[in-house]
């Protein structure tokens, strides 16, 4: 990617609030700078006055210890610089991440369609370090030797410069191949770690599907892919290295010889009498101090553009629209007690990834509060999409979805999912204790209220036989409860948050017959004063339902009790034929 600096004016906003800091960073740049050139001037008055009267050693030590100051005055505002630009870098750093985080998070289910959350993941990590280096070093870097390439070349021309001339055109030999090779360096840079992170992804893939590698015996081959990805690596990181050995080198030899080329001509300017020893030491620091600025501007130009592409990837997350939003006004529907009402007319929807395939064809139907509707049919007949447009996450392209009166898209989002209890088909379990992962569903609950919901999924037998109870950590997903019980936590966390609609998508599908009867019996409690939509294939979990809507291909095709839709011997009738047969 080819960025501009330009592109860093995306960080102004999360600057602003410390001009305070950054106005502190600049003067400690410049005074950091200003003493670095004044050691130069200080070390001729050593060399001229302190050497040049034998028989005065005061003059000797006045001068070295003026000499002590300037070194002690740049090691104060040098450490100043260094911390609050650092410290500039950590926070810019962390508000951006942290608002890019959170903006991310409220983005439709159409935004990750199209990005990975990898990507997004890689943005939050590898971009905001990027950003980090250059706001917390580089940039500083480059303003400091900027300044300082400028006041060395000013000294150099108000000193001597007809030196000026020769010592430029020793710069040019310096800095031209310097960049060069500073060019390929990087390029070898961002190849190998490219290739380090190649090796990580697979490691992650592999290392999170380990008991799919282990029962297909796989563990030789993707032991040998790792190793064969680690080797790229190797030679990469090994062609950078060799790149930037070469870089060190030429930059030592060059330097050394403009240093000594200036020497040369400078002893020969005190031989002959027009230059005194101490303009010619004055001299040739200014002229190291030159060539070690343009040195690092090369440098620290490259980190610049890479950190100028990184802020580009950062803002595009930052300034993405979700399609679905709080309208500027929304209507507030008075909070039912006996389960909320809903009413679809005519909804068409088609998901964006594919334009020409309604999921939902005209779908209408209603349902009283306090009923329980089950909602069956085959394969992609549109159940989970009728879910997800209940809870917002899409907007039909056709059609009204009102919830208690209310068209949905008419609600703050806030308060219409807070009147939506979910139980997804793939229960989700996060990293944390049973206590916090119950509570998800009510952030404010008591640790009763929390066991009352355990026990009334029946999820309170298997949490006593874990080893800390209510406090034991689940790990990555949790990878130690089995997939029922995984399920009964979810069931739980929904019960908590008591909302008065209750999506179930087929919750009981990962529960042997047992634990289903069991949890049937929890959630038949638990839909008792509330509005509740099962989804099912297993149609021996909806025969109780007050209402069994049938969709086909996005269309409501029958509705009805069990025994009346068996009567029409319509497409429930032959999904029941083929289940109970």
């Amino acid at each position: 990617m080819k960025s501009s600096p330009k592109s860093l004016s995306g960080l102004f906003p999360f600057i602003r609030p410390y001009r305070i800091q950054v106005a502190c960073a600049g003067l400690f740049l410049i005074l950091a700078a200003g003493t670095t050139l004044a050691f130069p001037w200080a070390l001729r008055t050593l060399i001229d006055q302190g050497l040049g009267d034998p028989a005065n050693p005061n003059v000797l030590a006045t001068k070295f210890f003026e000499l002590f100051l300037v070194a002690a005055a740049l090691a104060v505002f040098s450490a100043a610089r260094f911390y609050t630009v650092s410290w500039l870098g950590e926070k810019i750093t962390a508000d951006v991440k942290n608002k890019v985080y959170a903006h991310v998070l409220r983005q439709s289910p159409t935004f990750f369609e199209t990005t990975q959350s990898g990507e997004v993941l890689s943005r939050l990590t590898s971009d905001t370090t990027l950003v980090q280096t250059v706001v917390g070093s580089s940039l500083s870097m480059g303003l400091r030797n900027m300044v300082m390439g400028i006041g060395a070349m000013g000294m150099l021309v108000w000193t001597n410069p007809l030196l000026m001339l020769q010592v430029i055109g020793v710069l040019a030999v310096v800095v031209f191949p310097s960049v060069y090779l500073g060019r390929r360096v990087r390029r070898l840079s961002r190849a190998s770690q490219d290739r380090v992170a190649d090796s990580s992804a697979i490691a992650s893939e592999v290392l999170n599907a380990i008991p799919v590698v282990q029962s297909y015996t796989a563990e030789t081959r993707e032991a040998e892919r790792f190793t064969s990805s680690t080797a790229q690596a190797l030679g990469t990181a090994l062609r950078r290295t060799r790149a930037r050995s070469v870089l060190v080198g030429f930059i030592i030899m060059t330097s050394s010889a403009a240093l000594l080329w200036g020497l040369y001509l400078g002893t020969l300017s005190v031989r002959a009498g027009t230059t005194t020893a101490g303009e010619l030491g004055q001299t040739v620091v200014y002229v190291i101090l030159l060539a070690s600025a343009f040195a690092v501007l090369g440098e620290v130009y490259g980190d610049i553009l890479r950190a100028a592409g990184a802020t580009e990837r950062l803002m595009e997350l930052l300034h993405s629209q979700s399609d679905v939003q709080s309208p500027a006004h929304p209507q507030r529907a008075p909070w039912p007690e006996k389960g909320s009402s809903l009413v679809l007319r005519g909804v068409n929807f088609n998901y964006p990834s594919r334009p020409t395939q309604l999921a939902l064809n005209g779908l209408t139907g209603e349902v009283h509060a306090g009923q329980t509707v089950a909602i069956v049919g085959p394969s992609g007949a549109g159940k989970t999409t009728l879910f997800s447009l209940l809870m917002r996450f899409h907007a039909p392209q056709n059609g009204d979805v009102l919830l208690d009166g209310v068209a949905v898209d008419q609600m703050d989002l806030n308060d219409l999912r807070q009147r939506i209890g979910v139980v997804p088909q793939e229960a989700v379990v996060f990293s944390g204790t049973v206590m916090e992962n119950i509570r998800y569903g009510k952030p404010e609950a008591t640790d009763e209220e929390v066991q009352a919901a355990a026990e009334a999924a029946f999820a309170q037998e298997f949490i006593a036989e874990l080893p800390q109870g209510y406090d034991t950590y689940l790990g990555d997903r949790g990878v130690r409860l089995s997939g029922g019980q995984r399920q009964r936590i979810a069931i739980a966390r929904a019960i908590l948050k008591n909302p008065p609609l209750l999506l179930l998508d087929e919750a009981t599908s990962a529960l042997d017959a047992h634990s289903e009867r069991m949890v049937q019996a929890a959630l038949e409690k638990a839909m008792q004063g509330r509005t509740t939509l099962v989804i099912a294939h297993r149609l021996a979990t909806v025969q109780r339902a007050d209402c069994i809507w049938v969709l086909d291909k996005g269309k409501l095709v029958e509705h009805g009790t069990h025994k009346e839709l068996i009567a029409k011997a319509g497409l429930y009738a032959s999904l029941a034929a083929l289940q109970f047969a």
